[in-house]
């Protein structure tokens, strides 16, 4: 499973509600996720630019878009950003790859 993180910010809607019936998103947004295809694995409040970060797993883009489109498209949040995420050890196979592949290819203006 490929993992995502993603970064946003929730509606002023939302916060509107937010501040009239607190609420906890974390099992409203696994459960939109599973339904997705996919696995919420943390979720937490930021301070900063963005309101919160979600991390996630899915099997593939289409379904890491799919729950992109849900939240987006139901009005409760704003300006996500998402970003693939890789293990160091993910990170080391890419590498050893990358460098059978290096030594045959011409860079660009080589």
């Amino acid at each position: 499973m490929a993992i995502y993180i993603t970064r946003g910010n929730y509606s002023d809607h939302a916060f509107k509600g937010m501040l009239h019936h607190p609420e906890d998103r974390h099992d409203a947004v696994a459960k939109m996720f599973e339904a997705a295809g996919g696995k919420l694995v943390d979720y937490y409040i930021t301070m900063g630019e963005y309101d919160f970060m979600v991390v996630s797993e899915f099997p593939n883009g289409v379904d890491a878009l799919t729950a992109l489109v849900v939240a987006a498209g139901t009005g409760g949040v704003r300006t996500l950003n998402t970003v693939a995420a890789y293990t160091t050890a993910d990170a080391k196979k890419a590498e050893s790859k990358a460098r059978k592949i290096a030594a045959g290819f011409k860079p660009a203006g080589g």
